[in-house]
């Protein structure tokens, strides 16, 4: 792979000649500015493995996503690409930032340099006939731009974006055929075309629909494609079937080729506009474009938009290779989620009825399962009006279920994972100072969702707990309620609703009837309240089905009480005992049992598995039994082993921005355990020094003296040069600027940190 090492430092020199009647002299000034972050960002890391990432160009948090489809039908395919891959079959412009879920890759393009017959459907994609070879050697990625050399057909292909167009550059050889292939009926993995539309509008515009039904069951995309060139002629196919002497083609599978003058010059520009409401709203969506096809302007702004979001942190280390994982995390942790509204502020829900956004934008691709743990945390520093956005986003969700939203794909509910950890996002954002939405509304959001009836709460308000032979996952799902609710009560208590607060406070304390003191782990149990779930193995995993834990074991699920860990601490007793246990988890060997063990079970450290969230919060709980130490060690390790600078350097599903999220904050040295409670658990450092950028005049500075590969204990730490002496810090002062100065050496201080 090609890393995106071209150091382009900007060296201003200034000659100042000097001459008082003596020999002239030359002194010479040299001022280095540093790289430009973006230099930083290798948008292939993620690529292979279990990472689902996709290298093609978008903006920060854009509608479109362009990226080269590999065509293959596979989970490690989920984002279209994988980096193990050699074969495209064209550039598609929705899709997926390392989530576990096969939807999107619509609207897709293939540059050809012949003619092709589309009566063939067919099922895998070496039977494609547009397919093309590509090398790892001819492609290049970075923010906001991709480009690939289509070695069967002899054309180098460019992508780049702005927040809701798509840009396409393609260079052809001298003579070849200028032709452009549209699929809008071949699909990958287990999304399907059920509706489709072709028109050939003028001879540079052509526009229509793709309907499909996937994770999500109601996906509408309508899109405009404008060319450079005018188009000389053009076949259409409907359900293999070539039809003639007609402009436009409606079926369940369209396709069309589209033929080009190769006389003028060998370059073909494209530009390509969505919308989930309408044509118009596509044309509307490109319109500050007009008849505009300035490829290297739009790929310049693309640069210039993330660097502007990059800088957001600056960080200090004497090694690249850092730099390169933080700043494509930093890239990965703002893809997601996705503008969703039209320019006009339209958009389309689930039911069909369309909508506006009234002074907010609209966004969709809510991995909330995922992303409340440390991304929409790490949001609220990075972007603060962007998450009322998404709040608002969710709040008109709510007012058509009258339940907030659990994973929203295209305003589809895929209800995919547990809990309904909107609530988590909705409580965090406002607490912590966002108040760009309707708190009351808001609050009526949480409550009513968490007082209804649905995905198991009708069990877990009758028993106190769901119990495991009443449904499956019952252990996970009973703790993310429980969190859940504390969230609410928090809400409550700062509104005033004192009543409320009683009631959610209390039945955040779930989790104590599945908590097993002879095992120490949480465990499902029958609904006499006197039961266990057996046989036990906490070792076991079954994926989805006849399980009581999601995506995992006991091992890596017990460890959910990030509201109460003082309290899950007293019950193994003490604190001991607790620290005990916890280690055990890193240090157990790392068999999984099952005959269906879940994939998503990886990057596992003995049993702790970071390869999914679940496990996120767990190293920083030995905090909280006053061995900060421990957590200092086992952050550091996490940090060197699960990331990389390679395609495979995610040890897990990159979940919209919630794993490169954790690599953030934990590299920082800070963490947000409890999203929702305005603390952040101190962990290890490893840069020299990290400035937050939290506002045009507010900095927070974290420096880390002595650090090393070795030095990873805290020795002692200041803030705003004053002795600080906990384990944590809080919102408050973070948003407040300043500086956090950690002393940090090669043996743990087991002083530092400790509440005596």
């Amino acid at each position: 792979m090609k890393k995106l090492y071209n150091s382009k430092l900007l060296v201003v020199i200034s000659l100042i000649i000097l001459s008082c009647n003596k020999k002239e002299t030359q002194n010479i000034e040299v001022n280095v500015r540093e790289t430009n972050v973006i230099e930083f960002v290798d948008p292939f890391i993620g690529t292979g493995g279990h990472g689902h990432t996709y290298p093609g160009a978008t903006a920060p948090f854009g509608m479109v996503q362009v990226s080269p489809d590999n065509g293959t039908s596979g989970w490690d395919w989920c984002s279209g690409y994988h980096y193990s891959d050699s074969l495209t079959i064209g550039f598609s412009h929705l899709h997926l930032s390392g989530t576990g879920i096969g939807d999107l890759a619509d609207i897709r393009i293939m540059p050809v340099n012949k003619k092709v017959d589309l009566s063939i459907m067919p099922t895998i994609k070496d039977s494609i006939p547009y397919a093309s070879r590509y090398s790892h050697s001819k492609e290049k990625a970075t923010p906001g731009y991709y480009s690939v050399y289509l070695e069967d057909h002899n054309i180098n292909a460019e992508l780049t974006a702005d927040t809701r167009t798509a840009f396409h550059r393609y260079s052809f050889q001298d003579e070849d055929i200028q032709s452009v292939i549209l699929d809008l009926g071949f699909t990958i993995n287990w999304d399907k075309t059920v509706g489709s539309q072709i028109n050939i509008e003028d001879k540079y515009t052509i526009s229509g629909y793709r309907y499909s039904s996937g994770w999500a069951k109601n996906q509408k995309v309508f899109f405009v494609i404008k060319f450079s060139k005018s188009i000389l002629e053009y076949d259409l196919y409907v359900d293999k079937n070539k039809a003639e002497n007609i402009k436009s083609a409606t079926g369940e599978n369209t396709f069309a080729q589209l033929f080009f003058n190769e006389k003028t010059n060998t370059q073909l520009k494209v530009k390509v506009g969505v919308s989930s409401v309408s044509i118009e709203n596509a044309k509307d969506n490109i319109s500050d474009h007009k008849d505009k096809f300035e490829f290297d302007t739009i790929k310049e702004e693309a640069g210039i938009s993330w660097e502007k979001t990059l800088s957001k942190i600056d960080i200090e280390t004497k090694r690249d290779s850092l730099k390169t994982i933080f700043y494509t995390a930093l890239y990965h942790s703002q893809i997601a989620p996705v503008t969703y509204s039209d320019k006009n502020g339209a958009l389309r829900k689930e039911n069909d009825s369309i909508i506006y956004a009234k002074d907010y934008t609209a966004y969709s691709t809510l991995s909330l399962w995922d992303t409340f743990r440390s991304e929409h945390p790490l949001l609220i520093f990075l972007t603060p009006d962007r998450v009322s956005d998404m709040i608002n986003s969710m709040l008109a969700y709510y007012e058509d279920k009258k339940i907030l939203p659990v994973w929203t794909l295209y305003a589809n509910e895929t209800n995919t994972m547990t809990g309904y950890h909107s609530v988590s996002v909705i409580a965090e954002a406002y607490l912590k100072g966002i108040r760009g939405f309707d708190i009351e509304k808001a609050y009526d959001a949480m409550k009513t969702t968490m007082m209804q009836d649905e995905r198991g709460l009708d069990f877990y308000k009758e028993y106190g707990y769901i119990p495991y032979n009443l449904l499956d996952e019952s252990v996970t799902i009973t703790l993310e309620y429980a969190y859940n609710d504390w969230c609410v009560a928090q809400m409550a208590k700062t509104l005033g609703k004192n009543e409320d607060y009683d009631y959610f406070l209390k039945r955040s304390k779930a989790y104590t009837h599945l908590f097993d003191p002879e095992t120490g782990f949480m465990r499902g149990k029958s609904k006499n309240g006197t039961e266990w779930h057996e046989p036990f193995d906490p070792k076991y995993s079954a994926h989805r089905v006849h399980a009581d834990y999601t995506e995992g074991n006991a091992w890596q699920h017990s460890w959910f009480v990030p509201h109460d860990v003082e309290n899950l601490i007293r019950l193994y007793g003490e604190e001991t005992d607790f620290i005990t246990k916890l280690e055990q988890l890193f240090t157990e060997d790392s068999e999984i049992t099952g005959d269906n063990i879940s994939a998503d079970i990886s990057g596992l450290i003995g049993q702790y598995a970071h390869g999914n969230e679940p496990s996120h919060h767990i190293a920083y709980m030995f905090n909280k039994a006053n061995a900060p130490w421990k957590t200092q060690y086992w952050v550091s390790q996490i940090l060197k082993t699960q990331y990389n600078t390679t395609p495979n350097g995610l040890s897990g599903n990159e979940d919209c921005g919630q794993m490169s999220a954790w690599y953030i904050f934990s590299s920082l040295g800070i963490y947000p355990m409890n999203p929702a409670s305005g603390e952040y658990q101190i962990g290890t450092p490893i840069f020299e020094k990290a400035t937050l950028k939290l506002s045009d005049e507010i900095r927070f500075i974290i420096e880390a003296e002595n650090v090393s590969e070795n030095n990873i204990y805290i020795q002692s730490a200041t803030l705003n040069g004053k002795t600080l002496n906990r384990s944590y810090i809080t919102h408050q002062e973070i948003m407040q600027g300043g500086t956090l100065h950690f002393v940090m050496g090669a043996s743990p201080n087991k002083n530092w940190g400790v509440n005596k």
